[in-house]
């Protein structure tokens, strides 16, 4: 056997090593365990797994070194859910007789595949073998905890380490880094010099990564000192196009564009590395002039390189120049089955505006990963196509294709867009039972049920969290203002603000708005007070919610003081401060504030004169509203249903109802309860029947689910003696399941808020209250006498 060993090193295709493979059947050498093994390795290094496969499926009986060789070819070959399969299969012929040679393999493909259930168990069975102390498989139980997002466990196998050596510590900061913990992977390598270890080019690589994330230009530079220092060196240019990305990410582009400049040999990944860092930077003309600089150099530019243009070209709108980039990929079969370029190429097209052409690409993707598949969701998700984001999420499961993280994350954002709480549901289920449960799909799970109004399962998947963090308290708050649980918004937000937790604009955001819908001032100002001493930083939204909340509350001095404090002030916030002076009756200076922010040449929008007119509305201003509305079209805005009901309102409550008619047959699209609802109020107030027997007709095509509506139209026909109509009514809102939204009253005492409503007792005073209540109505009982 030892005389073929040389030709195997020889073989120099596939073709050559099928006739060296035809001589050793010939010779009887294929039941030499040293040959099928080298076989196997053989065929995998051609890029034919299958054949591998082959040879040891028709191998008598493998040893553990065979396996172990298989399961490496399938990693090589990036078969990972067959390592792991192949790796069960051979603990169940094997049993104990398995060597430590393939742990470091399964462990790799456990990692690469997210299988960390299989990746778990692996670390068991180890630990039984008593192959834990090994540092080879130490260190690759630390790199498939770190790459698995299992930071804790990893910090643990690198604790348990007797000898620690710098590959070990250079796992331990990249574990640290590639889970967005940079101070953490910082705090590893000042431990590793400490103890007096010297760091090679991987374990700078990682560290820069560190400074990179964190953006701090003297860090890095303190990094780069090191590197001068003890003068560490890699032997391609790594080590300096890791340096040359960490200086553009933390703001030196000058630095970087030196450290490019004086490289000696410049490959493709220093060419890809200017690209990208010009790219980071926003100078996306500079990075297409290094890419022709490249061109003249005769650099051959690689799969990476071409996807960083085709960055330049979506961030400039080039749409030529990118299918010029795309030739040029095609020409120089710079990836021919579109496996890497493909998603690159789907998000370019997109955001030229050309959906289309996505869609075109993607079908020439010879193999569709989830990445391929991924884009094209994203891509429909963010055009708004949300019904082709969750087809193609679907199409995609039913390929046999497993989502990750991002398309579930994605999917589960458009069925909460679209309110399709059953397929959230569905994908939910799919999640719990595949165990990709992080905290990226948590949240969205908690977003989708909240935008579908199952607010209850969202705050059940928040409680199932053990490690929250700011997007998860955040996402929660907004889930219960969204659906009006404003207090119990405010009560999350003051168990995080209890619990110490570092709270951002959006946690400050949602807590304003909570406290605005429910008109709860001196809240309101505690956590205006808090918002200034955390120093959070205000911007235009922060300020508007702040303006809107005391104008609901009353306190339009206040109000005022914020939006006259504002830098820049948009639609936005000028529409909330005519909305509150409107609220109030203070028509007057609703309309000089609209009036003042067109002067200054602010268009208003719809909700803007929503706001004018409501304003006019609560004033009984008729003639203004009337001008109001008729301003719209000059503005460009088209009145909608709402801006009609509130002009009907208007025109109804003042009696105009014959003219309210009018409008209401002149309506470019068919009335709905609203209107009809505010017509049939004016006619009850002004006692017009004849009027509302007019309308009878009409009210018969309308379907809602308003119980509003049908309280007043039963209300109308009780008041007109029609008690027939009036019971028919109020079965038909009993048969759809509709039910009056009961009224409450909130009270504020000893710095908490209690919520009283008809019929609540859920109190836990309720006993005593009642008493109370009895007793009260006792001693007015001689009153009345």
């Amino acid at each position: 056997m030892t005389l073929y060993m040389p030709l195997f090193r020889a073989c120099a295709s596939l073709r050559t090593l099928a006739q060296l493979h035809a001589r050793l059947l010939v010779a009887g050498l294929h039941r030499d365990p040293l040959a099928s093994t080298r076989l196997v390795q053989s065929y995998a290094e051609m890029g034919s797994l299958e054949s591998s496969r082959l040879v040891f499926d028709r191998f008598p009986a493998p040893d553990s070194f065979m396996w172990g060789v298989l399961v490496k070819c399938c990693v090589w070959s990036r078969s990972f859910e067959q390592a792991v399969s192949l790796y069960r299969e051979m603990v169940r012929r094997r049993g104990k007789e398995i060597t430590g040679f393939v742990y470091p393999s399964v462990l790799r493909a456990c990692s690469c595949s997210g299988d960390l259930g299989a990746g778990e168990t692996v670390h068991g069975t180890i630990v039984k073998c008593g192959l834990d102390a090994d540092d080879v498989v130490r260190s690759s139980l630390l790199c498939m905890y770190g790459e698995t997002g299992q930071l804790r466990n990893a910090r643990k196998v690198f604790d348990d380490m007797s000898g620690r050596d710098v590959v070990s510590w250079s796992s331990m900061i990249s574990s640290y880094v590639d889970n967005g913990d940079p101070s953490g992977g910082l705090g590893v390598f000042r431990s590793m010099l400490l103890q007096g270890l010297e760091p090679d080019s991987v374990t700078v690589i990682g560290v820069a990564e560190a400074c990179a994330q964190l953006g701090s230009l003297r860090l890095a530079r303190l990094i780069h000192g090191q590197v001068v220092t003890r003068n560490i060196e890699s032997d391609d240019a790594t080590l300096n196009n890791s340096l040359v990305v960490m200086y553009s990410k933390c703001g030196d582009l000058s630095s970087a564009e030196v450290l490019f400049n004086i490289a000696t040999c410049r490959s493709a990944a220093s060419w890809t590395a200017m690209i990208s860092s010009y790219n980071q930077s926003g100078c996306f003309r500079e990075a297409l002039d290094v890419f022709l600089e490249m061109q003249v150099s005769q650099s051959k530019a690689n799969s990476v390189t071409m996807m960083a243009i085709l960055c330049s070209c979506a961030r400039l709108g080039w749409l030529k120049e990118g299918q010029s980039v795309h030739c040029f990929v095609i020409r120089n079969a710079t990836d021919p089955g579109y496996d890497f370029l493909g998603p690159a190429l789907i998000e370019f097209y997109a955001d030229c505006g050309r959906v289309h052409d996505s869609e075109k690409t993607f079908m020439t993707i010879e193999e569709r990963d989830a990445v391929s598949w991924n884009m094209l969701i994203t891509v429909y998700a963010r055009k708004g196509f949300l019904e082709e984001a969750l087809s193609t999420f679907l199409h995609m499961r039913a390929q046999g294709v497993i989502p990750d993280s991002f398309s579930l994350t994605t999917s589960l954002w458009s069925c909460g867009s679209m309110g399709f709480s059953q397929l959230g549901c569905q994908i939910h289920g799919f999640v719990m039972k595949s165990h990709i449960y992080n905290e990226f799909v948590r949240n969205a799970l908690i977003d989708m049920y909240s935008k579908c109004g199952d607010v209850d399962s969202a705050y059940r998947v928040f409680l199932e969290i053990q490690q929250r963090d700011i997007v998860t308290w955040n996402t929660m708050i907004c889930g219960f203002c969204q659906n009006g649980y404003s207090l119990e918004a405010i009560h999350l937000f003051d168990k995080m603000y209890l619990n110490s937790f570092i709270m951002d604009e959006v946690s400050f955001l949602s807590v304003i708005q909570a406290c605005s819908q429910l008109g709860y001032l001196k809240k309101g100002k505690w956590v205006h007070h808090k918002l200034i001493i955390h120093g959070v930083r205000k911007d235009s939204y922060i300020d508007t919610a702040l303006t809107d909340m005391y104008a609901k509350s009353g306190d339009l001095k206040s109000a005022q003081a914020v939006f006259d404090s504002m830098p820049e002030k948009t639609v936005v916030s000028w529409s909330a401060m005519i909305a509150g002076y409107g609220t109030h009756g203070q028509v007057d200076i609703a309309i000089s504030l609209f009036n003042q922010m067109v002067l200054m040449g602010i268009q208003p929008n719809d909700i803007t004169f929503m706001n004018i007119l409501s304003a006019c509305s609560h004033a009984g201003s008729v003639e203004y509203g009337k001008f109001y509305f008729g301003l719209m079209n000059s503005h460009g805005v088209a009145p909608k249903l709402e801006h009609f009901a509130c002009l009907i309102d208007l025109l109804s409550r003042s009696g105009n109802l014959g003219e309210a008619y009018s409008v209401i047959s002149s309506m470019p699209f068919p009335a709905d309860s609203s209107i009809w609802g505010a017509l049939i109020n004016g006619c009850r107030i002004h006692q017009r029947m004849d009027i509302f027997q007019i309308i009878q007709r009409d009210l018969l095509d309308v379907h809602t689910d308003d119980t509003g509506y049908y309280t007043l139209l039963s209300n109308i026909h009780a008041e007109e003696g029609n008690w027939v109509r009036s019971r028919k009514l109020r079965s038909t809102m009993e048969s759809a399941g509709l039910k009056k939204v009961p009224g409450y009253s909130l009270i504020e005492l000893g710095n908490r808020t209690y919520k009283y409503g008809a019929g609540d007792i859920s109190n836990v005073q309720i006993e005593e209250i009642c008493k109370l209540w009895e007793r009260n109505l006792q001693n007015l009982a001689p009153e009345r006498c």
